[in-house]
């Protein structure tokens, strides 16, 4: 399935509050940013919520699309869960040689940090299959001391 996101695009910059975290499976680069959300968030109940965006970048030369994701998401009090599906954001990207594509997506967890980190399967146009991993990236309150869990 072709989809209309697919295009070319800056990269983010860097920043103190929300760090970019990469990590490249041979031509395919994933870069991710959290951000935390206060106004979806009640930490009196013991809900907290970020956006995270991620950008996928095609450098190969062979067109390769998304088909399934899976992501590993643990909270501070190292409970994991485990989310698995098709496509991201209800698209099946295809990325030609040099197209990126970015999408924005969210999740709640019931303590004030966490990670997350995952892997996609993509299938080339010959029809072979690709792991490409996602970055382990921080969700922490901002301001808040970062501590492995």
């Amino acid at each position: 399935m072709k989809t209309h996101g697919v295009k070319r695009i800056s990269r983010r910059r860097r920043s103190r509050d929300a760090p970019i975290y990469e990590a490249r499976t041979n031509d395919i680069v994933v870069r991710v940013v959290a951000t935390y959300l206060p106004d979806q968030s009640d930490p009196e109940d013991g809900q907290y919520f970020w956006a995270y965006t991620v950008e996928i970048e095609n450098h190969g030369r062979e067109t390769v699309q998304l088909v399934t994701r899976h992501w590993t998401i643990t909270d501070a009090l190292n409970r994991v869960e485990e989310v698995s599906g098709q496509g991201v954001v209800g698209e099946q990207p295809e990325l030609k040689a040099s197209e990126a594509f970015r999408y924005t997506s969210g999740v709640p967890l019931k303590t004030p940090s966490g990670t997350m980190r995952g892997r996609y399967h993509m299938v080339t146009a010959a029809g072979g299959g690709l792991a490409v991993d996602i970055p382990e990236f921080s969700l922490h309150l901002p301001g808040a001391g970062r501590v492995v869990n």
